[in-house]
C-alpha cells in the first residue's frame, strides 16, 4: 500500500471514529455541558447542599435523558418550602429538595415518552435524606 493510500485509510478511519463519538454523545445520553446552574442564597439549605443534589440531577439527565439538552437548573425557595414536606413525609424520609429545570428535546423525542422537538419547562426533581447532611437520592421527577 502505498503512502497517498495509507493517508486516505488513515483520514477515513478518523473520520468514521469521530462522527461516531459525535453521534454516541448526541443519542446516548443527555447534554449537560452547557446548563444554566442557579443556586440563590437559600435559608433551608446551604449551597453545598443545593450543588450536591444539583450534581446527582446532572448525571441522571446525561445517563437517561437521551437526545435531551439541560439548559436550566436551579432551585427556588418558594417551591421547595410548599412541597418539600409533603414528598419527605411521601418518601419517609427527614427532608427533601425540590430543584426545577428547562430541557430542549431533540426529533428523537428521547427515549420516546417525551414531544420530539419540543422544550420542557419548570420540570421538577425530588430528592430526598434521612438525616441532616447525609446523601440526597433522586426519587422522581417530572411535572
Amino acid at each position: 500500500m502505498s503512502k497517498k493510500s495509507k493517508l486516505i485509510a488513515s483520514i477515513f478511519v478518523i473520520s468514521i471514529i469521530g462522527i461516531a463519538l459525535y453521534f454516541l454523545r448526541t443519542y446516548i445520553g443527555g447534554d449537560i455541558n452547557n446548563v444554566n446552574q442557579s443556586i440563590p442564597q437559600s435559608e433551608v439549605y446551604s449551597n453545598q447542599d443545593i450543588d450536591d443534589a444539583m450534581n446527582i440531577v446532572k448525571r441522571k439527565f446525561k445517563s437517561e435523558f437521551k437526545g435531551c439538552i439541560l439548559t436550566d437548573l436551579w432551585y427556588d425557595e418558594d417551591i421547595n418550602v410548599a412541597s418539600s414536606d409533603e414528598w419527605a413525609r411521601q418518601y419517609n424520609s427527614h427532608e427533601a429538595i425540590v430543584l426545577l429545570s428547562n430541557f430542549k428535546v431533540n426529533s428523537s423525542g428521547g427515549d420516546g415518552s417525551l414531544d420530539p422537538n419540543s422544550k420542557y419547562t419548570d420540570w421538577q426533581w425530588i430528592l430526598v435524606r434521612d438525616k441532616e447532611n447525609s446523601k440526597w437520592t433522586l426519587k422522581t421527577w417530572g411535572y
